[in-house]
């Protein structure tokens, strides 16, 4: 079974529209920051503080590719969570999924893909997608079991 991490948010007033519900691109926030508490679950340091940074340059995991499925609205005051999960290992991508529930009503499903990504060795002003770290895979590997 793949590794789980739940991480907790609670909806506040500036977080909702004139409609008074969730204005959209908050749960992508919260979904990019539930993604990196996954990693801080897993034990993986924040990318500027991972010691192989020094010989692998990654700089982080932007995502390349995002979906969402709204199912139903949350609103100010509400206590969500977010339940996230690696679906899937590619080369140098890796697809993250997010379910995001209210109690026991679902909310909206995400799904990103992501690269581990360095600066680019020519263009330092672009980045460039290089393979998943060994460290991490393998990090991940013993938390599934």
């Amino acid at each position: 079974m793949a590794f789980r991490n739940v991480t907790h948010f609670f909806v506040e007033f500036g977080d909702c529209d004139p409609a008074q519900i969730v204005f959209y691109p908050n749960f992508l926030r919260w979904m990019d920051a539930a993604g990196h508490r996954y990693f801080h679950a897993l034990g993986v340091p924040p990318w500027q503080l991972r010691p192989e940074r020094a010989h692998d340059l990654i700089i982080g995991t932007p995502i390349v590719d995002v979906h969402a499925r709204f199912i139903a609205p949350a609103t100010y005051g509400d206590r969500i969570e977010i339940e996230t999960t690696i679906a899937e290992w590619r080369g140098k991508s890796f697809v993250m999924e997010h379910v995001i529930r209210r109690d026991a009503t679902l909310l909206v499903e995400g799904r990103e893909v992501r690269v581990f990504a360095r600066r680019h060795p020519v263009d330092p002003a672009r980045i460039q997608a290089v393979d998943a770290p060994a460290s991490i895979r393998e990090r991940w590997e013993r938390s599934t079991g």
